[in-house]
């Protein structure tokens, strides 16, 4: 799946169908616009959501979501509800999920890992971060 990622194998088909779908979940309208943004320059098609409810509601609906991005702290669902939900789920629990948060805390960090997050990146994302994921989680 390496087609999605910046100097993979493109080649057949539409760009757009061969990118891989990443679906970044932060409550921030700024921190969602810069994830977003760095997941399209690294060649991802990103959709963007607010909160967990509205992602698991668009996991129900769209089938073809390569990856979850998500923010650690948001109201109604943290980001490790959201992980839990998807890894509970014997449909979506193979979906890799990343979490972000602003806050270094290593219990929260391993709590997460634990669970079954593919990795834990601290806030402010940076591109490097992303072309590291798209090496780790799409393979």
């Amino acid at each position: 799946m390496a087609a999605g990622c910046k100097g993979g194998l493109g080649g057949e088909g539409s760009a757009a169908a061969a990118a891989p779908h990443v679906l970044a979940v932060d409550d921030s309208s700024v921190d969602r616009a810069v994830i977003a943004s760095i997941l399209r320059s690294s060649q991802f098609r990103v959709t963007a959501v607010d909160s967990g409810k509205r992602a698991l509601e668009l996991l129900g609906s769209e089938p073809n979501v390569s990856m979850i991005i998500t923010d650690y702290w948001m109201p109604e669902m943290t980001g490790y509800e959201l992980l839990k939900k998807v890894k509970e789920s014997s449909r979506l629990k193979e979906i890799p999920v990343v979490i972000m948060s602003s806050e270094n805390v290593p219990t929260r960090i391993s709590r997460c890992l634990e669970e079954g997050a593919e990795d834990f990146l601290l806030k402010p994302v940076r591109p490097a971060d992303v072309s590291r994921l798209c090496r780790r989680v799409l393979r």
